[in-house]
């Protein structure tokens, strides 16, 4: 009987850490001094990570194409990728005509 009782904590607690873990937000500890135009244009997601929640740092989180690991810019950044991203559009849809 102990040992269903040992058996059941260990799975209850294996089960506890790995829920955790996904729970677990990933942040950006300090975001880079400049991000150059051709990376921002390879820009395919990005959000903005706040300081009022479990992060530090308010910082805009950039998913580049080919990139592994995202890159933590500066929120000035995001009025310049914003802008980029119109004219990016804009581009694309007069080469469909």
């Amino acid at each position: 009987m102990d040992l269903k009782v040992a058996l059941v904590a260990v799975c209850l607690f294996a089960l506890a850490i790995t829920c955790t873990e996904a729970v677990i937000p990933k942040c950006c500890m300090k975001t880079t001094k400049h991000v150059n135009k051709h990376c921002l244009m390879k820009v395919e997601k990005w959000y903005v990570q706040q300081s009022n929640g479990a992060c530090d740092i308010s910082a805009l989180i950039l998913y580049v194409k080919d990139r592994v690991k995202p890159i933590c810019a500066p929120l000035k950044v995001k009025k310049v990728l914003e802008s980029l991203q119109r004219r990016i559009k804009r581009h694309n849809l007069r080469a469909a005509v």
